[in-house]
């Protein structure tokens, strides 16, 4: 049985939201998923799991969430070959340039642990509304598609 990991970090509430949504989706898809909170989490954890995900924040101007920073220097240095990643993250567009930029750095950091992009980064705009959820849906349905190649 495929197995997904879904690791998140928020403060408003959003982003864990959002994990949630994706966690639904890939159990209705038949995977197994752990979800945690990325200040509970060792990246290593990744290494059990088919699917790899992060739903990050963007905090202030750019900032990577303060509490996953290890996470993410960690997560850089794993090697995740044969894995299938995707990240997904819920910010506020009034940060225009800044907007969701968590969501790149751990694309990018996935991409230095030799993951597979499972699936386009997703960057949802505050609370996921009714079209987010069915991004987010499909976003899930592409990971399983390209971890089942």
């Amino acid at each position: 049985m495929m197995k997904a990991h879904v690791v998140f970090a928020t403060i408003t509430g959003n982003n864990e939201d959002v994990a949630d949504i994706v966690t639904e989706g890939l159990e209705d898809l038949g995977v197994t998923v752990t979800e945690t909170e990325i200040s509970q989490t060792d990246p290593n954890e990744f290494l059990d799991s088919d699917i790899c995900v992060v739903c990050p924040y963007t905090y202030d101007e750019g900032h990577l969430p303060e509490e996953g920073l290890d996470f993410f220097d960690d997560l850089k240095t794993l090697d995740l070959s044969g894995k299938v990643y995707g990240v997904a993250g819920s910010g506020d567009e009034y940060y225009e340039e800044f907007y969701n930029v968590a969501v790149d750095a751990f694309s990018d950091a996935f991409k230095q642990a030799h993951a597979t992009q499972g699936a386009d980064n997703v960057k949802i705009n505050l609370e996921p509304e009714d079209d987010d959820i069915k991004t987010l849906d499909q976003f899930a349905a592409q990971l399983v598609k390209s971890a089942n190649r």
